[in-house]
């Protein structure tokens, strides 16, 4: 018997992880770097990545369970990996959980922001807020477009299609660089 729960688990694991995977490799377009003027940094990365995940926790929160569930083990997926570039970036062991809990503010305090920004109407807000935490100030147009853009793609996904579509954020129309793969 528990051999069987522990097989669930390590199943939801991997879906999760490939799910994180294709969230992580979005965040990387040279695009959202150039054009959307986010700095290639690793605080710039950990912009780009707050901001493609919390489309994806957005979506996941709309849909029915189990969604909740892979959607909070999404969350646990980038702060491991968060954890991890410290780690690998040389962080002493006893620094990380101080580095850890102030990640964890900026992402939870840019969540709130975003989510703001993206209820309300145009680009305005959005822009403001992606201006303020994420870009500079000549990106914040197309960033802004780009996430909306992304917003509708993603809206279409229902649970299945988020967890076996290759590409989550596709190309957008008007936005197509040479600096995209």
């Amino acid at each position: 018997m528990i051999f069987g729960l522990f097989g669930k688990r390590a199943k939801r694991r991997a879906t999760v992880d490939a799910l994180f995977a294709r969230v992580a490799e979005a965040s990387r377009r040279p695009a959202l770097y150039i054009e959307g003027g986010i700095p290639d940094s690793f605080e710039g990365r950990f912009e780009s990545l707050t901001i493609h995940a919390l489309l994806v926790l957005r979506r996941l929160r709309e849909l029915p369970p189990p969604a909740s569930e892979l959607a909070q083990e999404l969350v646990d997926a980038c702060f491991a990996y968060l954890e991890l570039g410290f780690r690998n970036g040389g962080v002493s062991d006893v620094a990380v959980p101080k580095r850890m809990k102030k990640i964890g503010q900026m992402f939870y305090g840019r969540v709130q922001a975003y989510e703001a920004a993206l209820v309300a109407p145009g680009l305005e807000a959005l822009e403001e807020a992606l201006r303020r935490n994420a870009c500079s100030a000549e990106g914040a147009g197309w960033l802004a477009a780009y996430v909306r853009e992304a917003q509708a793609a993603l809206a279409t996904c229902d649970l299945d299609a988020l967890l076996s579509r290759e590409t989550l954020f596709p190309a957008f129309a008007g936005q197509e660089t040479k600096h995209d793969i």
